[in-house]
């Protein structure tokens, strides 16, 4: 079955819902999705919908084919065909017969995931050889990376495809894409492919692992197979962990985890071939499987790294467990029941995560931060404070731990002042945080590079030339130590 009509308005309604000035230029697409044609249908007169990709590459290029019908460069596309699942899919399918890209070879953007980068409205001038008189297309354009850093040989359809050219952002031919490309350049649309799904590696700590079997339904990602809980980013997820929450509120609801731990990047397949890098976080949990409300997939149930084997599994999810189970041996004997797992938490009690952070002056009164890796999980590519999570340890020791395992500083326990304290929360899916704020009188050591797949430098700066790239929270607690204030809140409103 092609696309719906309803799958048509909706996607039209989201993109407007970013682009309302253009409602008045698409009055011709909504006119035909109320009226009586198929939307899809080329004999749909006097306009129909088709597709497009705009493949990105990791030079911020745009692929562009030349068409022998009309003579022009355009991004490769076409018509909506009956075995479309969505119009996504019709745009990957096209571009993979124009170009011979397999859908492997692209991955979603962060910044549009599958909604439309563009909708434009071109005319095509009268056919004879086809019987078509002069139309509209109504084109939606959406956009992917190449998943690999070079894509494989192109193997253009020359019997409508004359010669193919990558062309950087500010010479795409159509002025509307071009327009939205530059904009969305500014906000990190760099042709380099990060995650934009997350799952819960979800464990007891004495070696069971949780597993979600999935329906057997067509559109199911993997139907009918045991996988971990999760899903994909939507706009409103300010992080991975946004997501993840979120979809596990969706999915289990009942099911909350006291932290959630990147551990992993997986590669999967999308339904429509896409290749997906999958962030995996590790939590724990303990409670009944069989009475978690599940609202998606089939069943929950427990499960042994001695079991995987006799499993019918998502691909790879073996493989990452055993690791995990590996890196974490299962704790023997009874468990403790001193520290009641989240669902047995005092009624209203909302559990927080506790993190420690370090703000270091040097003589010249300036602040230590450190840039934060590309591909990390939370606020990519951005400064933030030297920090870490408490462990079973106390504040101050997880501080001098942290500040000699991420540079490489040596810090007395006898030396730090707590500072400021930032009750922060990202969005109403994830768990709200205490961030402290210690400030060192002195240290030795410079500070280094040690976790790489972290931070990537480190940076004094004046506090009155910060950064535009800092962490929201990281800025507020700088700006309430300046102004001397002990406490300081963000994300709960304004007050």
């Amino acid at each position: 079955m092609p696309p719906s009509r309803s799958h048509v308005r909706a996607t039209v309604e989201a993109y407007l819902s970013r682009h309302s000035e253009e409602r008045d230029a698409l009055e011709g697409l909504l006119a035909v999705l109320e009226g009586t044609g198929e939307p899809l249908s080329r004999a749909t007169l006097p306009g129909h919908v088709t597709c497009s990709a705009v493949v990105i590459d990791r030079d911020r290029r745009v692929l562009h084919v030349g068409h022998r019908a009309t003579g022009l460069l355009l991004t490769p596309g076409g018509h909506v065909e009956a075995g479309d699942r969505t119009l996504l899919a019709a745009a990957v399918r096209e571009v993979c017969e124009e170009t011979g890209l397999r859908p492997g070879d692209l991955c979603l953007t962060p910044q549009f995931l599958d909604e439309p980068i563009d909708v434009d409205v071109h005319d095509l001038d009268a056919n004879a050889a086809k019987g078509e008189p002069a139309h509209q297309h109504f084109d939606f354009r959406f956009a992917f990376y190449l998943s690999t850093e070079q894509p494989t040989a192109l193997a253009l359809q020359e019997e409508e495809v004359a010669g193919a050219r990558w062309l950087r952002y500010d010479d795409v031919r159509s002025p509307t894409l071009r327009a939205k490309l530059l904009d969305a350049e500014a906000h990190g649309l760099d042709g380099r492919p990060e995650p934009v799904n997350a799952s819960a590696l979800i464990h007891d700590g004495a070696g069971r692992y949780l597993l979600h079997l999935r329906d057997d339904r067509d559109g199911i990602w993997e139907p009918w197979v045991l996988a971990l809980l999760g899903g994909g980013r939507t706009k409103d997820d300010t992080c991975l962990e946004a997501t993840l929450r979120r979809e596990l509120t969706e999915e289990a609801p009942g099911l909350e985890l006291t932290e959630l731990l990147p551990f992993a990047v997986e590669e999967a397949t999308s339904v429509d071939g896409l290749a997906v890098p999958i962030s995996v976080y590790a939590g724990r949990w303990s409670g009944d499987a069989a009475a978690v409300d599940l609202r998606e997939g089939v069943l929950l149930t427990w499960c042994t790294v001695d079991m995987l084997d006799r499993l019918r599994l998502s691909p790879g999810l073996g493989e990452l467990i055993r690791r995990h189970a590996a890196e974490h041996p299962a704790v023997e004997g009874p468990q403790d029941d001193t520290y009641p797992p989240t669902s047995e938490a005092p009624p209203g009690t909302e559990l927080h995560i506790v993190g420690v952070h370090l703000h270091l002056q040097d003589d010249q009164g300036r602040i230590l931060l450190g840039r934060r890796h590309p591909d990390s999980a939370f606020a990519p590519d951005t400064w933030h404070f030297l920090a870490g999570h408490c462990e079973r340890e106390a504040a101050i020791d997880c501080l001098v731990r942290e500040a000699k395992e991420e540079a490489g500083l040596t810090i007395a326990p006898e030396d730090v002042d707590l500072v400021h304290t930032v009750h922060h929360v990202d969005s109403p899916y994830v768990r709200p945080r205490i961030a402290l704020v210690f400030q060192a009188r002195s240290w030795t050591g410079d500070p280094e590079i040690l976790e790489p797949d972290r931070c990537l430098e480190w940076r004094w700066w004046k506090p009155q030339d910060l950064p535009a790239e800092v962490v929201p929270y990281t800025r507020r607690a700088i700006d309430g130590i300046l102004q001397g204030r002990p406490y300081s809140e963000d994300g709960w409103g304004e007050r």
